[in-house]
C-alpha cells in the first residue's frame, strides 16, 4: 500500500508538472498571437505600410516592447496620469525625437526692440483660478505637424490666432505651410524658434490663411502669390520672464503663449489622459502653446498645452502637465523660454 500510494503521488506531481509546463508553453504563443493580431490592427487603424516583411518584423518587435512598457506603466502605482498605444507605437524614442519636434534652442535668446520694453504683464493680478482659452474662441482646432519638425511654427501660429481673436474678433486658422516655406530665420522642418517665426511673421506684414496655404507637412519653396496678402498680423513680440511660472501665468491669464518644452520622452510620446507630472529635464526641445490652466478635484494644479501631434495623441492633442513644481524651469522646462506675440 505504501508503494502504491507513493507511486501515486509521484505520478500526480509529475502530472501537475506537465500540465504546467504545457501551459506555460501554450501562454507564450497566445500572448504572440494576441500581439501579432494587435500590430496588424494597429496598422489597420493608421494605415500603416512597411516596405518590405524586414521592416515589418522591425516595426513589430519595436511595437511589442512599446506596448510592454505601456502596459506595466498604467498597471503600476497610480500616478496621476496614463499612457495609451497611439500613432507612434512603432517607433523608438529616438526615432519618435528626430521626427516629431523640432524646436532649436540657441545659447542666446533673439530679441527683437520690442523685447527690450519690461514685461507688459508684471502688474496683472486679476487672474482668474481657471482658464481655458478654448471655451472664449480663441484656439483654433488641433493640427498635425506629421514628420516634419515644424512644432516651432505650430507653436507660433496658434499664439497668432489667439492674440488675433482676443484683439480683433475673428478666430482663423493661419498658415503653418508659410512660416515653413517663407521664414528664412528658421530652418522649416529641420527646426526654428518661435522668437524667430514671430519676427518674421512681423517683417512679413503677417500671414495668410490655413485654406489659402495650407500645410504639407514638408519644405517647400515660398509661395509669394499665396502670401501677397495676410490677413492677420502682429507688431512684435515679447519674451516671458524666464524661469518663473508666475510671469508665465500672468501671460497666460491674457492670451495664449508659446512655450519651448522637453517634449520627447517616453511618456510625452504615449501620454493619454490625466495630468502628466513624469521625469523629464529642462533640455527643450519641442515647442506647444500655453492655451489654459486648472486645478483637478484632488488639488493637483496644471497647465493646458495645445500640441501639433493630431487628436489621436493626448486628450484630443491636448496635454495637462503639473503646474507650480520645485523647479524653477518648470516641469520639463516649461517655464524657461516662453513668449507670446503683440497685436
Amino acid at each position: 500500500m505504501a508503494k502504491q500510494n507513493h507511486f501515486s503521488f509521484l505520478t500526480s506531481a509529475t502530472l501537475l508538472v506537465i500540465i504546467v509546463c504545457v501551459s506555460e508553453t501554450l501562454c507564450r504563443p497566445l500572448e504572440e498571437e494576441h500581439l501579432l493580431k494587435q500590430h496588424e490592427e494597429w496598422m489597420a487603424i493608421h494605415g500603416r505600410v512597411y516596405k518590405d516583411t524586414a521592416e515589418r518584423a522591425k516595426r513589430y518587435e519595436i511595437f511589442k516592447e512599446n506596448i510592454k512598457r505601456i502596459n506595466a506603466f498604467n498597471n503600476g502605482k497610480d500616478v496621476g496620469y496614463k499612457l495609451a498605444v497611439n500613432k507612434f507605437a512603432d517607433l523608438t524614442n529616438e526615432e519618435f525625437r528626430a521626427s516629431h519636434t523640432g524646436y532649436k534652442r540657441r545659447p542666446t535668446r533673439v530679441l527683437s526692440s520690442g523685447d527690450a520694453k519690461p514685461f507688459k504683464y508684471a502688474n496683472f493680478t486679476a487672474i482668474p483660478s481657471t482658464l481655458d482659452w478654448r471655451t472664449k474662441k480663441a484656439v483654433t482646432p488641433v493640427k498635425d505637424q506629421g514628420g516634419c519638425g515644424s512644432c516651432w511654427a505650430f507653436s507660433a501660429v496658434a499664439a497668432m490666432e489667439g492674440i488675433t481673436m482676443i484683439k480683433k474678433g475673428k478666430l482663423m486658422s493661419l498658415s503653418v505651410q508659410e512660416l515653413v516655406d517663407c521664414d528664412n530665420n528658421d530652418d522649416g522642418c529641420w527646426g526654428g524658434l518661435m522668437d524667430t517665426a514671430f519676427e518674421f511673421i512681423k517683417s512679413n506684414g503677417g500671414l495668410t490663411t490655413e485654406a489659402n496655404y495650407p500645410y504639407h507637412a514638408d519644405d517647400g519653396t515660398c509661395d509669394t502669390a499665396k502670401t501677397a496678402n495676410p490677413v492677420a498680423s502682429i507688431t512684435g513680440y515679447q519674451d516671458v520672464p524666464a524661469n518663473n511660472e508666475k510671469a508665465l501665468l500672468q501671460a497666460v491669464a491674457n492670451q495664449p503663449v508659446s512655450v519651448a518644452i522637453e517634449g520627447s520622452g517616453f511618456g510625452f510620446q504615449f501620454y493619454s489622459n490625466g495630468v502628466f507630472s513624469g521625469s523629464c529635464g529642462a533640455d527643450i526641445d519641442h515647442a506647444v502653446t500655453a492655451i489654459g490652466y486648472g486645478k483637478t478635484s484632488g488639488g493637483t494644479k496644471y497647465w493646458l498645452l495645445k500640441n501639433s501631434w493630431g487628436t489621436g495623441w493626448g486628450e484630443s492633442g491636448y496635454m495637462k502637465i503639473q503646474k507650480d513644481v520645485s523647479s524653477k524651469a518648470g516641469l520639463c522646462g516649461l517655464a524657461t523660454e516662453a513668449s507670446y506675440p503683440t497685436a
